[in-house]
This record gives C-alpha cells, sequence and structure tokens, in this order.
C-alpha cells in the first residue's frame, strides 16, 4: 500500500494545468450513477481523456470489483498499461480477491483500491482485516496502490480516521448518492474534514460533486457540495479553521469568491484532499476553464 501524493506536473506556462493543484484531480467514475455508461463505452472514452489536453487533471476509471471480468474481456490484448484502474470493494475481506483479479486483467494498471466498511464492523477491525486480506498477496506494499478506506457516516467515524493515522491506508468520503439522505451537511463534511486533516490522513471524496460550487440540483433538489468548495474548506482546515468557518466554506454558493479562494490555495492542500470521483471528465474541466482557474485551450478535446 502506499500514499504517494499527486504528481507535480509540468512548471506552469500557457495552456498548462497549474503544477499540482489539479494534477490527477478527477477519478473517471462514468460506470457509476448518475452517469452509468457501459464499461465498453467507458474505457474507450477514458483511454481518449488520458490523452487530451486535460488529461493532466484526470486520475484512474473506477469500477466496481465486480467488473473486472468484464474489463479483462475489453483490454484483452492491449499494451500493459492501456488503462488505470480504481477497484472499489464491499468490505475489507474482498480486498485480496479484488487484488488478485485487477492484477490477472490485460491491458490494467490497477492503481488505487477502495474499502467499503460494512454496517457493523467494529473501527478497531478494519485496518487489520484489510492488513490480513492483502497480507498473503504481497511482501511490502501491494506494487503501488493506493488503499482507500471510506468512513462510514455514523459513530465509528472518528476511531477509524484516528486508526487509519496509523497505517498506510487514506480515507474517502462520500458525499452523495441517489438519495438525499447520503448527501452530508456542510457541518457534518466539515467535522470530517477536521477529523482527517488533523489527524494527518488524506482522503478522496466519492459522489454528488457534480459541480465545482455547492448547488441545489434543479431536478432533484438535493443539496449538492461543490468539489472546488471542498478544496477551499480542506484548505481553510489545514490553516486551522474552526468546523464552524470550515462549514462556511463548505456552503458557499457565489462561484467567483470560491474561485477567488481556491485560487489563492497552495499546492500542498492536494497532499490532503487527493482526488474526487465525477461521472463526467467534462463537466469539472469545464467549470474551471469557466472559472479562469484552467486555460480555456484545455478543454478543446472535449466533446
Amino acid at each position: 500500500m502506499t500514499a504517494d501524493s499527486p504528481s507535480p506536473g509540468p512548471d506552469p506556462g500557457p495552456g498548462t494545468i497549474p503544477p499540482r493543484l489539479f494534477a490527477s484531480f478527477c477519478d473517471d467514475a462514468a460506470v457509476f450513477p448518475p452517469g452509468d455508461m457501459p464499461l465498453a463505452a467507458a474505457v474507450p472514452a477514458h483511454v481518449g481523456h488520458r490523452s487530451a489536453a486535460h488529461a493532466p487533471l484526470v486520475g484512474p476509471l473506477v469500477l466496481p470489483g465486480a467488473r473486472l471480468a468484464e474489463l479483462a474481456e475489453l483490454t484483452a490484448g492491449r499494451p500493459a498499461d492501456h488503462v488505470e484502474i480504481a477497484v472499489t470493494v464491499p468490505s475489507p475481506d474482498e480486498a485480496a480477491t479484488a487484488l488478485a483479479s485487477a492484477g490477472a486483467v490485460p491491458g490494467a494498471r490497477l492503481r488505487v483500491l477502495e474499502v467499503a466498511v460494512p454496517d457493523g464492523m467494529p473501527a478497531a477491525e478494519v485496518v487489520p482485516r484489510l492488513s490480513a486480506a492483502l497480507r498473503p498477496l504481497t511482501t511490502g506494499d501491494p506494487a503501488g496502490v493506493t488503499v482507500y478506506v471510506e468512513v462510514p457516516r455514523d459513530e465509528r467515524r472518528a476511531e477509524l480516521i484516528g486508526r487509519l493515522a496509523d497505517s498506510p491506508c487514506l480515507a474517502k468520503f462520500r458525499t452523495g448518492g441517489t438519495r438525499a439522505d447520503l448527501y452530508p451537511d456542510e457541518r457534518e463534511l466539515a467535522h470530517a474534514v477536521l477529523l482527517a486533516v488533523r489527524a494527518k490522513v488524506a482522503f478522496k471524496a466519492t459522489a454528488g460533486l457534480h459541480h465545482a460550487v455547492r448547488n441545489t440540483d434543479p431536478r432533484t433538489r438535493f443539496e449538492q457540495h461543490g468539489h472546488l468548495n471542498l478544496l477551499a474548506a480542506t484548505g481553510a482546515a489545514l490553516d486551522g479553521a474552526t468546523e464552524e468557518e470550515t462549514a462556511a466554506v463548505l456552503a458557499e454558493r457565489d462561484a467567483p469568491a470560491v474561485a477567488a479562494l481556491v485560487a489563492a490555495l497552495s499546492p500542498e492542500v492536494r497532499e490532503a484532499f487527493r482526488s474526487f470521483g465525477t461521472c463526467s471528465i467534462a463537466e469539472p474541466v469545464t467549470e474551471l476553464a469557466a472559472l479562469g482557474l484552467l486555460a480555456p485551450d484545455l478543454t478543446k478535446d472535449l466533446l
């Protein structure tokens, strides 16, 4: 397991990504709701993103472990690094199977393993069970794979983050979903971010971050967090903000104000907030460019 931070990328210049601030920021979760792109379409689309002008923003293709066999059929005969993947599993006990299955997929390289924590599993058992599941497959770290543990939104959260601090694993926060109750409010998310920052546990976020800035979805009426709000809130937490101050950044709906906060961030903020899953790579790239945070020519390959 490894906790490598995003690669720095090229030096800044006309038409380039600001180094580290947005490098590998957007994990390609096209096969998950609400996108639900067929894997047969998602793989070539992902490969296209990784060769486009906006490629420095793009992280791995995320898919459930149960779909690795389907991926193997699609990548057969391809070069070994044809597609970089992140695999999700529903329990630490299934980590070993997923790791072995991913290693057998031709044309794919496993970069990330994302592990959920089942209801009822004590926080104290998560890291030991995950370590036991992975131990038979490797001595040391599994070939540069970064392992994220999805932190439950219940009384186990604080203890689990504390235990992750003493392990190579990172945290994953769920920030939305297909129901309103799957969205933590700004106070809850601020508390989670502060727990991670204070414990020095890096994290990624998944689900519901469909836009750069906090918004109300016009169709579902769900209150949705903005991925730039989360980035700015992480920066505030690193600077010693209180929970109330961090929540206020998450709640900010003025796009130019949020963009200004992000523009003032040190790239070191990405050491804490590593990436977020998006079912559309085009949307964050387009919105970041519209807010003046990316050069417009980085959108030229978007459909």
